[in-house]
């Protein structure tokens, strides 16, 4: 009677020596007495129970995932309408806040105005960041679209603002109001504050994350705090003699007065308020005057009246500076690359 094999995982006794074919399934190369038969079976059988098992797996992992997915996504949307506020909010937010980016890296804020497909975008948003101060002319308009679907926030609504040059002559300063600077991100320490605001909008409309939208605020505004001192670093390397910056509009006013600058800004607060004949000789005397260095063009503009004003007075022309944010990704990328031009400028 023909020894049985003993009926182990692999049901095969040591004497048989076993191979596995590709579709799983393995033989002896010695049968003895059809027992190979058993071996073959049994083996077959643990390998579909093992896919089986693996099948049941990925099906159960999928569903997990699947479930658990909802319950990853960001709690709170929020449309901007500003290149550097789409920063802020991402370092504020961070995996909470759905952010979405309606102006674009390019787009330019003092004329930018939301189209049809741009709202579609924003649909579901609770907040919309604009920067305030008169920037944005389009948001009344804005806020009738909106209604009472979401909030505006004005993120620079509450932060202490300068005034633009006066272009009237001869009168009382005190019987009318100038047009508002709207450029408040020029200085890093109001957009330290800025962080706060942004903060505590995102805090009243999802209060389940008040504090960690609180902690990221704090680890921003330490990494401003580190920026700022950078820059006063770099800027310290410009004799004070030298610390005139002409620029193509007038942007900069915030950072001059935060960093001990005159300012001696070509245009007005935007780039359609152009300096008429007399403006522009008393400019170049202005500028003779004062043994400015150099002119700064920007990214966004660089106006014919800037050669005009190199070839009338002798003074070149600068590397470019970024005034509203475009084409870069970050403020800190912003602040970095004026402060290194000016520097580099203003230093020759």
């Amino acid at each position: 009677m023909p020894r049985k094999l003993p009926r182990t995982k692999y049901a095969a006794s040591t004497k048989n020596t076993c191979r596995v074919l590709r579709h799983g399934r393995m033989k002896t190369r010695d049968t003895i007495d059809g027992q190979s038969r058993i071996v073959q079976t049994q083996f077959t059988c643990e390998i579909r129970y093992l896919r089986q098992i693996h099948g049941m797996f990925r099906i159960f992992a999928t569903t997990l995932f699947l479930g658990v997915l909802p319950l990853m996504a960001a709690d709170l949307k929020v449309a901007v309408l500003n290149p550097l506020l789409v920063d802020l909010a991402r370092q504020v937010g961070g995996d909470k806040v759905e952010v979405v980016d309606l102006i674009g890296p390019n787009g330019d804020p003092h004329h930018f105005e939301p189209k049809p497909e741009d709202l579609k975008k924003a649909e579901g948003a609770s907040l919309y960041l604009v920067a305030g101060m008169g920037l944005e002319g389009y948001l009344p308009k804005l806020k009738t679209i909106i209604g009472d679907k979401a909030t505006v926030v004005e993120v620079g609504a509450s932060l202490p603002a300068l005034e633009g040059a006066c272009d009237h002559e001869g009168h009382d300063h005190g019987h009318h109001s100038h047009e508002t600077d709207p450029h408040w991100w020029h200085s890093i320490q109001l957009y330290g504050r800025a962080t706060n605001v942004v903060s505590d909008a995102f805090s009243a409309a999802s209060s389940q994350h008040a504090a960690e939208f609180k902690k990221n605020a704090e680890i921003y505004r330490g990494k401003l705090d580190l920026l700022e001192k950078w820059t006063r670093r770099e800027i310290s390397k410009i004799p004070r003699e030298k610390r005139h910056l002409a620029t193509a509009h007038a942007a900069f006013n915030y950072f001059c007065k935060d960093f001990g600058f005159e300012a001696h800004p070509v245009q007005g607060l935007n780039r359609e308020q152009m300096p008429d004949s007399k403006q522009l000789a008393e400019l170049i005397h202005e500028l003779n005057k004062e043994k400015v260095a150099a002119i700064f063009p920007e990214k966004e503009s660089n106006p014919k009246i800037l050669q005009t004003l190199t070839k009338d007075t002798g003074i070149r022309l600068a590397d470019p500076l970024i005034a509203d944010g475009t084409g870069v990704t970050s403020y800190e990328e912003m602040v970095r690359h004026n402060v290194t031009a000016i520097v580099k400028g203003l230093s020759e």
